[in-house]
């Protein structure tokens, strides 16, 4: 039996700690004002002088002063008519306000985006590894109930995990969602004719619901699978079989409404059909990579003896294969959108592309070329080093495009990975491992009572 040890527990707590530490620096470090804004994007100018390159630093320096200073060359430009035509003045100055405090918002927005993409990614894998769970369960598998438990542990972080999900997207608000904004509801005709569907307490309601159903199902899965240890029959493995068909179906209609509510809601005029098919993929690839880096991690340590390379090249497999659908998802919805080129559509992926362009193609290396390289040979599906690099690799591809779903259509382009970014990482890293680590320690890695146990233990491939 799996005990979390001690250098394990303490590990997770400290990366709890500096997590914390680093995501209260972030949110009192963003200004709270005008001028303390002003005073920001004044030193971002200045500290560009620092690069090694002299005339490439004098570029930089005048295009972020260009940047942070657009309004007021305006009015230098049009200082000579702004006699004949004071009207003018006003005009200018209003609009330079409402700039201002749009780019105010945005920086007051980045700390509550960090904290969403970690708090997200990690919640998403322990989702994906409980429908994984239910997929197996359903299609009769008979390779795969010797990983069972293992699941089971990596689920042991959704309730947490869940709940702070919930309550950053409850919580944000206008900082993430323009739709909770009423005074632009009531001069946007579209968020008008949606206002049906996206107003707070319809989005609370849903969001309660899928908190508990999901949660519902991670506590009935757990109780039937420790009940089926004991149960001499196939009762307890037909009421599993029973309750996973009625939660794929659940799963399937709440992992689309989520998708509409926590992301394409963050740009209200923007939709596309593919979209929660494009987050299921993410959500799924990344659960079963973890699932492989979990065992892998179990097994040397002398835990998982009936485990053995054909299920590890099974899960490789699992990891090439969604690899490869998310990234036909991602060029599908991408080529449909730029050959038509309509703005409503096109406006997603401008700003993407525009001010994200290093991680948004970067993102495909991580996701689509690398695993594709590192995983096509059948034989590197079996060495357990080589599939540890893949999911690195995978795992933080899909960090960033999590990172490129919300980042964009809060904080625009005023983003930074920096102290806030690392130490939110690091704060849900450190819960995860803590409460997987603890959900496996709470019973035997090796389930009883399912049919097909003997043939997972005896399966080669």
């Amino acid at each position: 039996m799996y005990t979390f040890s001690s250098k394990l527990k303490l590990t997770a707590i400290i990366l709890i700690i500096v997590g914390a530490v680093g995501l209260i620096y972030g949110f009192i470090s963003v200004p709270s004002n005008q001028e303390e804004l002003k005073e920001i994007l004044a030193a971002e100018a200045h500290g560009s002088h620092d690069e090694s390159h002299e005339d490439a630093a004098v570029m930089q320096s005048e295009n972020h002063e260009a940047d942070s200073h657009e309004a007021i060359q305006h009015s230098e430009v049009s200082h000579e008519s702004n006699s004949e035509h004071p009207e003018s003045v006003h005009s200018e100055e209003g609009h330079h306000e409402s700039h201002m405090e749009h780019v105010l918002h945005q920086f007051q927005t980045k700390p509550w985006s960090a904290l969403f993409v970690s708090a997200f990614f990690f919640f998403m894998i322990a989702l994906g590894a409980m429908v994984f769970y239910a997929i197996q369960n359903v299609a009769q598998a008979g390779w795969s109930p010797v990983l069972f438990r293992v699941i089971e542990g990596i689920t042991a972080y959704l309730l947490p995990g869940s709940i702070i999900v919930v309550l950053i997207v409850l919580l944000a608000g206008t900082h993430f969602y323009p739709w909770q904004n009423h005074e632009l509801v009531a001069e946007d005709k579209i968020l008008q004719a949606k206002s049906g569907y996206l107003n707070f307490p319809f989005f609370l309601i849903r969001a309660i619901i899928y908190l508990i159903g999901w949660n519902v199902y991670r506590f009935f899965m757990r109780k039937t699978s420790l009940d089926q240890d004991s149960d001499t029959g196939i009762g307890s493995y037909r009421k599993l079989y029973k309750g996973s068909i009625v939660f794929l179906v659940f799963f399937v209609l709440t992992e689309a409404m989520m998708g509409w509510d926590w992301f394409m809601s963050m740009t209200p005029h923007w939709y596309s059909t593919l979209f929660s098919w494009y987050i299921f993929a993410s959500l799924f690839v990344s659960a079963i990579t973890v699932i492989s880096l979990v065992t892998i991690f179990l097994k040397k340590l002398g835990h998982l003896e009936f485990v053995n390379d054909s299920h590890l090249h099974d899960l490789s497999k699992f990891m090439f294969a969604f690899s490869i659908f998310w990234t036909y998802l991602w060029f599908s919805q991408f080529l449909l959108i730029w050959y038509a080129n309509i703005p409503e559509e096109a406006a997603y992926f401008v700003m993407r592309i525009g001010e994200y362009k290093l991680l948004f193609f970067g993102m495909l290396l991580l996701n689509f070329i690398f695993p594709i390289l590192m995983l096509i040979n059948s034989d590197y599906k079996r060495i357990p080093w080589f599939v540890v690099m893949a999911g690195v690799m995978i795992l933080v591809g899909h960090y960033v495009d999590i990172f490129l779903l919300v980042m964009p259509s809060t904080v625009g382009p005023h983003w930074s990975f920096g102290i806030t970014e690392i130490c939110s990482i690091l704060f849900f890293l450190g819960l995860f491992i803590f409460f997987v680590g603890t959900g496996l320690a709470k019973a035997p890695l090796h389930p009883k009572g399912n049919p097909f146990l003997k043939e997972s233990e005896n399966y080669h491939y």
